[in-house]
């Protein structure tokens, strides 16, 4: 990861977003504390976080849209600038509560925040190809005269899919890391100074991230026009005609929709199946984050791996996860099973973003961030309830057992697509040949296609 964070402007963009992300955890921990002491009603605490997520997910591309189409400087920094300013209104409204102004509030910073996290992977894709290229026409030591000749264009093109793999993982740890630390450092602020004070530390994150970011300009050329709507169609349009992406994108939503279910179903199998109470479920969280940043170091790694396989194995960690969890008679075993899952967490996102960058043309690149954002928001959104009404029709053991095996399927599923040999073309060669094998990527018509080798490829989330 050395050679990565060469480019000064990366180090840059990876070290606001993290801390963007910690200050994130010191306001969500804030509100949600909050809103329950105001109501003492779970139901509030589901309606905030449906408000953020969501909601936000509805709108997001039209915003990413929007902002690429605009032609001034800085629209990033304004993202996280309005996000500054809407938890500045929120830390206002603890003093005066009132709940429908702060799930408006929740929803309007929601939607900024994912689609500034969609905006900033493509900027860290961005940073990265850009590394690529002025190493190869500037002869920087990282790559000697003689192997500049060398390179062809598949070798140019090989080249910046692994710069922008390589940033994936380097932004996949921050992120790791501040899952560790974030719960645990905002807990500890909002219990000593109170939720507003958290909210004013978050507003401060945002507003450092914002000049951290300053400079950056995510316009984008499009021949399909400057409108919102004629960028949107391009990018669905892309979708439409890209089988084997749309398949994975849709089977990675089955996974999430099981992965995130398994939320609810913890608090419940802690503190009543095993008796554990609050300490044992911290410990369980505090696991489940040790095991995203040894995830997120094995994905680091494993550069030269299948990312298909990689998305397939960090899935199938989680559902083994749930199902060990639903087995370990004591904390101590529940802990081992969490740490397993942890890490298939710190190796599926990262997974996921990397491939749909690989399939995807890279002046696209932020649309199709800001549909996997959504996505990822949209099953969220239903996951959490499916595991609360699972642990309420019958025991948080069967619910893990449900949620589990939903998972591991899932993952059967994405290697198969993953093996399949227009998959694995559009893998090797970053686009999608479309022909009658790639229209059957969900193996519905058609002829049965034979698994031919392995293909080339990772949100709360």
């Amino acid at each position: 990861m050395r050679s990565t964070l060469k480019s000064a402007r990366l180090r840059r963009i990876i070290a606001a977003y993290t801390v963007n992300r910690l200050g994130t955890w010191f306001g969500l921990l804030a509100l949600l504390v909050a809103v329950f002491d105001h109501t003492h009603s779970a139901l509030a605490v589901a309606a905030l976080m449906f408000a953020g997520q969501a909601l936000p997910a509805l709108v997001v591309p039209a915003v990413v849209a929007r902002v690429e189409a605009s032609r001034r400087r800085s629209e990033l920094s304004y993202l996280y600038f309005f996000e500054a300013l809407a938890t500045a209104a929120l830390a206002v409204l603890l003093w005066h509560f009132w709940l429908p102004a702060v799930l408006l509030l929740m929803a309007l910073d929601g939607t900024a925040a994912l689609a500034a996290s969609a905006l900033l992977r493509a900027e860290v894709a961005r940073a990265a190809r850009d590394q690529v290229e002025d190493e190869l026409a500037g002869g920087r030591p990282a790559i000697a005269h003689g192997e500049r000749r060398a390179h062809t264009d598949g070798q140019m093109h090989e080249a910046v899919h692994e710069a922008e793999r390589r940033a994936n993982a380097v932004l996949n740890v921050a992120f790791s890391a501040t899952f560790v630390l974030g719960p645990a450092i905002g807990g500890a602020v909002v219990a000593i100074a109170g939720g507003p004070a958290a909210l004013f530390i978050d507003v401060g994150s945002f507003l450092i991230c914002g000049a951290m970011l300053i400079d950056l300009h995510p316009h984008v050329e499009d021949a399909g026009g400057d409108s919102v709507s004629a960028r949107l169609r391009v990018a669905w349009q892309h979708i439409n005609e890209a089988p084997s992406l749309r398949a994975i994108l849709m089977v990675d939503a089955l996974a999430l929709f099981f992965i995130e279910s398994g939320g609810p179903i913890e608090v419940s199998y802690v503190k009543a199946t095993l008796g554990a109470g609050d300490a044992g479920l911290g410990l369980l969280l505090t696991m489940w984050g040790v095991g995203a940043v040894l995830g997120s170091l094995v994905f680091a790694r494993l550069l030269r791996r299948s990312l298909g396989t990689l998305l397939s194995i960090g899935t199938v960690s989680i559902g083994a996860a749930y199902l060990g969890l639903a087995v370990a008679p004591s904390l101590a075993l529940a802990c081992v099973a969490g740490l397993v899952g942890g890490v298939g967490n710190g190796m599926q996102w990262p997974s996921l973003i990397s491939l749909v960058q690989r399939l995807t043309p890279k002046h696209l690149h932020g649309r199709l961030m800001g549909a996997v954002e959504s996505l990822g928001s949209l099953c969220l959104s239903i996951g959490l309830p499916l595991g609360g009404a699972l642990v309420a029709l019958s025991a948080p053991r069967t619910a893990f057992v449900v949620v589990g095996i939903g998972a591991v399927l899932s993952a059967a599923w994405l290697l198969q697509l993953s093996r399949r040999p227009a998959t694995a073309r559009a893998l090797h060669s970053g686009e999608e040949q479309h022909d009658v094998a790639a229209d059957d990527s969900f193996g519905i018509v058609g002829d049965p296609v034979p698994p031919e080798g392995t293909a080339h490829e990772a949100i709360p989330r």
